[in-house]
């Protein structure tokens, strides 16, 4: 994909571009070198874990095509602007991120820019891409074809009684139950007042 027509695209979908953007648009980009693939997918080939949320998330899924709603995006959150690209054919991984001097650098290719914030879109527009992320080979400790799942698969939970899709029932006992009713749930049910 062209880096202006993604860049002109997240404007759209945000109402301006900012640095974080182009960083998750330039990795995407990059990814499309290291693995040899034309992107953004039109199949599924690709999946993309993103470390955190936000604008970054958005500039990895334009430049590659990797999406929630295609099941080809996962945010791991782990609050860091970090992504992992898996081939699912052929179960390479690579975790990408930026270097440690990302930013420093950044501001020496903008030096004009009008504030650090500019600098660093600028910047990261124009920096080399060996200057700007690291590449580290990964072995992933979760099995792709968990991480996939399979969207026609759906079972009821035995606790609760809500559908659960893509395999991701807990068996306990012989029964299939949700993360909820297994105790591993990111809320509880009551008012939001704290009542």
């Amino acid at each position: 994909m062209d880096l202006e027509i993604a860049f002109r695209e997240l404007a759209h979908l945000h109402a301006h571009l900012c640095p974080r953007q182009v960083l998750g648009v330039r990795m995407g980009h990059y990814v499309s070198q290291l693995f040899d693939l034309d992107l953004p997918q039109s199949d599924k080939r690709l999946l993309a874990l993103v470390e955190t949320d936000g604008c970054f998330a958005d500039g990895v899924a334009v430049a590659t095509g990797c999406w929630l709603g295609r099941r080809t995006l996962r945010l791991i959150d782990e609050g860091k602007v970090a992504a992992t690209f898996v081939d699912t054919t052929s179960a390479r991984a690579l975790r990408i991120r930026p270097t440690n001097t990302a930013r420093a650098r950044a501001i020496t290719y903008a030096p004009d820019a009008s504030s650090r914030w500019h600098a660093y879109l600028l910047g990261y527009q124009a920096m080399p891409i060996e200057e700007l992320f690291t590449v580290q080979p990964i072995i992933l400790t979760i099995d792709i074809a968990v991480l996939l799942g399979c969207p026609d698969a759906r079972t009821i939970c035995a606790g609760c009684g809500e559908e659960i899709n893509n395999l991701r029932a807990i068996v306990r006992a012989g029964q299939s139950i949700c993360r909820s009713c297994a105790g591993d749930s990111y809320y509880r049910v009551g008012c939001s007042d704290g009542a």
